[in-house]
């Protein structure tokens, strides 16, 4: 099956050059689901475009009528962020002219959406098909908006450009898959939010985070937020109701790597959630799977409490029990004094997820992260 190929335009720089971004739309031969799938909304978090070149060739293979619905893939989402570079290092996580991250500007229709309890009860005997296809009808309609502004005389800063894209191309997908890695090194897992643990399973990774606290400025988050509101606001009124909507940000390595193991984690598993939703047949897939599950507000980050040179530290994917030693800081001082060494120890058990790449660290610089 081949896919439609679009390309959309997306800047003028000042040099005159332009970036686009491209679109590969897989299409089945049967109406369905629509699965929007990113990578690289962080620029040094490479890892996703590896994982989408694989879909792309494993969908080359599918048959038309083995893809129920169609499939949407975006690599390379944000050539800003994935372009910028410091010498031999690639940050790409902020927007450099506004300093905003990249992944929390986007717009949320639940912020601008005021009459929710009128909606809902206005829906309260429908069937779920229609509620989901007149809500979907106002959140269009309210995000149209933003195109008046992007095309007023005094326009919008770039970010709302870019978010207007990339949400235009999504905003009535069914389920949502953004590719990122970890900024430093980090283990490879998924977010999720809340009543789609059994989801997750699907994509093969032992370890999940519940995104128990959140924003909405986030891509998945503004991509679910009002669903989720949505349903808290039936359940007021007497009403249980879950859509068939979901949205997944997978966390796939080190930033500025593709690391082969992690490629090939999020190939399998995007491959094995597409086949559990309906959405692929006829390809091998797994049932069941462990995972290991933990809320997002129960991570806790160290930050380096003297600036030195960081040594003795425990490997990534370690279970640490309180009271034990994390790291150590060599700290060379100003103050006539032999260079010291500092002994970290962890407040409370848990599992060492993050580890920053920089083992040179100034006071109070991350050092590594811990979920409990």
């Amino acid at each position: 099956m081949l896919p439609h190929i679009e390309t959309i335009f997306l800047r003028q720089m000042a040099s005159g050059d332009r970036l686009f971004l491209q679109v590969y739309k897989f299409i089945g031969s049967q109406p369905g689901k629509k699965v929007y799938i990113q990578s690289n909304l962080h620029g040094a978090e490479i890892s996703g475009n590896a994982v989408i070149h694989q879909l792309i060739e494993c969908l080359l293979s599918v048959d038309e009528t083995d893809l129920i619905g169609e499939i949407w893939l975006v690599p390379v989402c944000n050539p800003m962020g994935t372009n910028e570079r410091a010498q031999h290092f690639s940050p790409g996580r902020h927007c450099a002219y506004e300093y905003k991250d990249w992944n929390r500007i986007f717009w949320d229709y639940e912020k601008h959406n005021h009459d929710l309890f009128t909606f809902t009860k206005s829906q309260i005997h429908e069937d779920i098909t229609t509620i989901r296809q007149n809500y979907l009808s106002l959140i269009k309609k309210k995000f149209a908006q933003n195109l008046d502004l992007i095309n007023s005389p005094g326009s919008v800063p770039y970010t709302e450009m870019f978010r207007y894209q990339l949400q235009s191309l999504s905003l009535d997908a069914d389920y949502l898959i953004d590719l990122h890695s970890s900024t430093n090194q980090g283990l490879d897992y998924v977010y999720y939010f809340r009543d789609r643990e059994e989801s997750a399973k699907y994509f093969l990774l032992d370890f999940g985070i519940l995104l128990d606290k959140y924003d909405g400025d986030a891509f998945d988050e503004a991509f679910i937020k009002p669903w989720l509101a949505l349903e808290d606001c039936f359940k007021q009124l007497g009403r249980e109701i879950k859509f068939d909507i979901e949205a997944w940000t997978l966390e796939l390595g080190a930033g500025m790597q593709i690391n082969a193991d992690s490629v090939a984690k999020g190939v399998e598993g995007v491959k094995n959630y597409l086949v559990q939703k309906h959405v692929l047949r006829n390809l091998p897939f797994t049932n069941s799977h462990e995972m290991y599950f933990a809320k997002s507000s129960n991570r806790q980050k160290y930050y380096a409490i003297a600036g030195g040179m960081i040594q003795s530290r425990v490997a990534l994917g370690t279970n640490i029990q309180a009271g034990e030693k994390l790291y150590q800081i060599l700290s060379f001082n100003k103050e006539n004094q032999l260079p010291s060494v500092i002994d970290v120890y962890a407040a409370e058990d848990g599992l060492v997820y993050d580890v920053a790449t920089n083992q040179a660290v100034n006071q109070g610089e991350f050092v590594l992260g811990i979920i409990y």
